[in-house]
């Protein structure tokens, strides 16, 4: 009787462990069509169109669409101002997300709970209801139509700071103890002490950061107008706004991937890398 009953759960539980595995797979393979298909057409010849039952190779493959999509927007300045954008966001977030959990993880300062209670409200606040103050302040700051408008709204993160905090509070505190024994400084502590064993944390933030900034459309949308501060994502809303592309999906993709197309070789070559990062990050 009890081998009887070890053997159903068992194989229940194998059957569940199928289960999840085949819904899994349908769903990674409903996303991977997609992606397929946008790969596919964009390597078919231009003069060739989509038709009904006529959606995926073509009589050969060629790279035309994507020497037409360059030469007809200015995807080298899009790349420029959205990596100088990215960077620059990232740079002044690791900073200030940084100092920020370090004081919430470190020091007892009256207030502190209800002051972390406000930095965390931010995430609850829609991105659109922010757009007219910000535009204000950025007109006001006389900083429209730059890399820094696009920018500044985003130097500070709640998210980066609570998840630092979160690694920050991870950190036996015997060290803690031991490095002010030693005399060491606020800042010493902060990078002898918190900070390595939290990289993962960093790193995680800077891989969603960097991926959000990247893809980021309606503030740039909002605050950039013309090429020369212009990011990749809007770059793309106007390449598709021409005259001569129309219903042209081959033209489309080609230059769709132009835009999305870092991103996703960076997460194939680095995939491993990202997972642990998420993995090991302060959150429980």
């Amino acid at each position: 009787m009890v081998i009887s009953h070890v053997g159903r759960r068992t194989w229940r539980a194998r059957l569940t462990s199928a289960l999840l595995s085949g819904i899994t797979i349908a769903w990674a393979l409903s996303w991977a069509a997609i992606v397929v298909w946008a790969i596919v057409v964009s390597f078919r010849p231009e003069a060739e169109p989509l038709g009904r039952g006529d959606v995926w190779f073509g009589s050969r493959l060629t790279l035309e669409n994507y020497q037409r999509a360059w030469s007809l927007a200015p995807f080298g300045r899009y790349y420029i101002n959205t990596i100088a954008i990215v960077v620059i966001i990232l740079a002044v977030q690791v900073v200030t997300i940084t100092l920020a959990a370090f004081a919430f993880a470190h020091y007892r300062f009256p207030g502190q709970r209800v002051l972390f209670f406000f930095i965390l409200l931010q995430l609850m606040i829609p991105t659109a209801a922010l757009l007219a103050p910000n535009f204000a302040t950025i007109r006001r700051l006389g900083l429209f139509d730059t890399w820094f408008a696009v920018a500044i709204p985003y130097f500070g993160s709640a998210f980066g700071m609570f998840l630092m905090r979160q690694a920050f509070l991870e950190v036996p505190r015997d060290l803690v103890d031991a490095g002010l024994m030693d005399g060491c400084t606020w800042w010493q502590l902060l990078r002898h002490v918190y900070m390595p064993p939290s990289y993962p944390s960093l790193v995680a933030f800077a891989i969603s950061s960097v991926s959000w900034h990247w893809n980021e459309f309606l503030w740039p949308l909002v605050v950039t107008l013309t090429e020369r501060s212009r990011p990749l994502t809007v770059g793309l809303a106007r390449f598709t706004q021409l005259g001569e592309i129309g219903a042209r999906w081959q033209l489309l993709m080609a230059a769709t991937l132009l835009v999305a197309g870092p991103l996703f070789i960076a997460f194939l070559l680095f995939q491993r890398r990202f997972i642990q990062s998420f993995l090991h990050t302060g959150l429980k």
